[in-house]
């Protein structure tokens, strides 16, 4: 049976862990996370399908098993998995995807890595993409692709089966035309991306960013804009802005374009934040704090997350105020996502030296100034955390959105705590009540850090109570319906042409 919706993700929709020597596949441990969320829509549908890929020592292998069959909490679904080699998934992932895409899609140019590149094997895996999706979908069915890495899928696909509706979701920035003509490929992504019906982003900036560089590289006819909601206008952020471009013209198709926030599973975090194992934890979280506040910063290791300079304002925190030292105490989490790319094993280098050293440095018996956790944490351990957490410092140098600082807020339910947020994160143009910083700005850092430990509790509240309004107002459910929404009338306005 063909399926309605086609999702098209390069991670495959469930965990694999072994077991007794085998492979089991399990759902993902949070349900707070972007492919829990993907994985709801099939419920709106009769049929779905996933599109990802699997490593495979041999892509030709007979016994390798392509599509299989799914059927969990979000209902029954299929899943195609495309065998890449290790040489397939080093080029297409993590060279043409991280060392050239990636720098660029967050305005680092100088990191930007163009030599290594093997275009036509990133042009390969996005046709397997293609094909696949095309062989999944019912006619008029709605193929959802995300993220850069399948940036040619779109093309590709509207030759393969016109009659399809495709939707493309960016979850990165997308930069401005003068930072992305850095690409020497612009051209053949831009008009992939053209071949779309919907083109969506989380902010009116990348919305902005992307018709710039479409009308830099192509005849794109008559833009349409509307005014920004105003829940989304402050100008106390970098990427505010007050129009945004709703559709453009080319080569006689309109395509849609949509800014709309991702946000978090509100009901679900309530629930975690109520249960009684939270309750053990933060008890045994406090009993270990004592009087000391806590900062807790949660992120990955990646040059983009600002994570060194995070911890060097700290150092300078501690230099200024001696009265601090053993009333605060930094958690810092920096997960490594790529470990076995020399980028950012230097980054965790560098996180690991200036946490050593202000431990070393400031650090007693008594007292460390720095807990430095490399290793995932549990989701309802960190709500734990969260609900703890005196402050939170989330100060990325770029970042799409950021959920971790939506997690925070809406974990506290007790009202109180402090978010401190780089205003070049996504989320800042969402949540202005946030102690807003420039990471790129000592000054700026330090006495963001400084505000947000010596803030009354009054000022807290008020403006905690600010952002669980937002974060609640615009979370998961609401991003799920604005996604329908576009769909819907891409529908209708097929029906109306026929």
């Amino acid at each position: 049976m063909a399926s309605d919706l086609v999702i098209v993700y390069h991670r495959q929709p469930y965990e694999e862990v072994e077991e007794d020597g085998k492979i089991v596949l399990r759902e993902n441990k949070s349900p707070n996370g972007i492919v829990p969320t993907l994985k709801g829509f099939f419920g709106r549908v009769d049929k779905g399908a996933w599109v990802a890929w699997k490593l495979a020592e041999d892509a030709a292998n007979p016994d390798f098993e392509r599509v299989i069959d799914i059927e969990d909490s979000y209902g029954k679904y299929s899943v195609t998995r495309l065998p890449l080699t290790p040489d397939q998934v080093s080029s297409f992932y993590h060279i043409t995807s991280k060392e050239a895409f990636w720098p660029i899609l967050h305005s680092f140019k100088e990191r930007y890595n163009y030599d290594p590149v093997d275009w036509p094997t990133f042009r390969e895996v996005n046709w397997a993409f293609a094909e696949a999706a095309a062989a999944e979908a019912a006619p008029g069915a709605v193929v959802w692709v995300h993220d850069y890495n399948l940036w040619l899928v779109p093309g590709y696909l509207r030759k393969l089966r016109p009659d399809v509706r495709i939707s493309f979701f960016h979850h990165t920035p997308f930069p401005s035309a003068d930072m992305f003509n850095v690409l020497p490929w612009r051209r053949e992504i831009v008009e992939s991306l053209l071949a779309c019906d919907v083109v969506g982003f989380h902010i009116p900036r990348y919305a902005v960013n992307f018709v710039h560089v479409a009308q830099s590289l192509l005849e794109v006819g008559p833009v349409e804009r509307k005014d920004v909601n105003p829940d989304f206008i402050w100008e106390g952020t970098a990427l505010s802005d007050r129009r945004v471009p709703e559709a453009v013209m080319y080569q006689g198709r309109r395509i849609k374009i949509s800014s709309a926030p991702v946000g978090i599973d509100w009901d679900y975090i309530q629930e975690c934040a109520a249960s009684e194992e939270t309750c053990e934890n933060v008890a045994a979280i406090r009993s270990e704090l004592g009087d000391c506040k806590l900062v807790l910063s949660v992120g990955r290791t990646d040059y983009t997350k600002g994570g060194v300079q995070q911890l060097e304002s700290y150092e300078r925190l501690l230099q200024a105020h001696p009265e601090l030292h053993g009333n605060v105490r930094l958690m810092h989490v920096s997960v490594g996502a790529n470990r076995n790319m020399a980028a950012y094993e230097e980054i965790q280098g560098e996180i690991e030296q200036v946490a050593g050293r202000i431990n070393g440095t400031f650090g007693s018996f008594e007292w460390q100034p720095v807990a430095l956790i490399s290793t995932a944490v549990s989701f309802k351990d960190l709500i734990a955390y969260y609900q703890q957490a005196d402050v939170c410092w989330i100060t990325p140098l770029a970042d799409g959105m950021n959920l971790v600082c939506k997690e925070y807020v809406a974990a506290r339910t007790d009202g109180d705590g402090v978010l401190v947020l780089s205003e070049f994160a996504g989320a800042s143009v969402e949540l202005s009540s946030a102690v807003i910083t420039n990471p790129f700005s000592h000054r700026s850092m330090d006495q963001a850090i400084e505000q947000a430990l010596a803030m009354p509790e009054e000022e807290r509240r008020k403006r905690m109570a600010m952002m669980r309004e937002t974060v609640k107002r615009y979370g998961i459910k609401a991003w799920a319906e604005d996604q329908m929404g576009y769909f819907d009338s891409i529908e209708t306005t097929l029906s109306e042409a026929s």
